[in-house]
């Protein structure tokens, strides 16, 4: 009887088999033009790096779903512990919800933010405090006011708003 590890060891041997002959098989001119052209390209090519606009706000957005990713997954492990009492189950439970929330809160807020200055943007909700990154030229503090009143006027609670600009 085979065992698993020999499955294994045969399934890899025939994967490598199989391109290795389709490797052999492949016209040579088809290398050398391809390497040829590719080779010609990194010449050509600058090698100065540039950052969009969007990598800033991308980088801003991993960075915090990174964080609430941690605390979710706490959070999960809060929920799964079979020691811990229904009270603290709930209250991670709850905290859960409100961290999905925020989340969407957030993605409505950079659409709207969109819709109505035609401004890519990064928001961030912590607690009653709201932090807009907007990628524009200008720095204009009419601007960030518009953007501040419509943000205000989602919410009927006062919320502390701050607008970044970022070239």
């Amino acid at each position: 009887m085979i065992n698993k590890q020999s499955l294994w060891f045969l399934t890899l041997f025939s994967l490598i088999l199989v391109l290795s002959v389709y490797y052999i098989t492949m016209p040579s001119d088809l290398l050398l033009s391809n390497n040829s052209a590719y080779n010609e390209e990194i010449k050509n090519s600058s090698t100065e790096a540039v950052i969009k606009e969007s990598e800033i706000l991308v980088a801003m957005r991993v960075e915090l779903e990174e964080e609430r990713a941690m605390k979710k997954s706490d959070l999960q492990g809060i929920l799964t512990n079979k020691d811990l009492p229904a009270e603290e189950k709930n209250e991670a439970l709850e905290e859960l919800k409100y961290l999905n929330f925020l989340s969407g809160q957030e993605e409505n807020l950079e659409a709207k933010i969109k819709n109505e200055f035609n401004l890519d943007s990064f928001v961030e909700i912590d607690g009653n405090q709201i932090t807009v990154v907007a990628i524009s030229d200008k720095h204009d503090s009419t601007l960030a006011n518009k953007i501040m009143r419509s943000i205000q006027s989602s919410y009927d609670d006062k919320m502390y708003i701050t607008v970044k600009f970022e070239k």
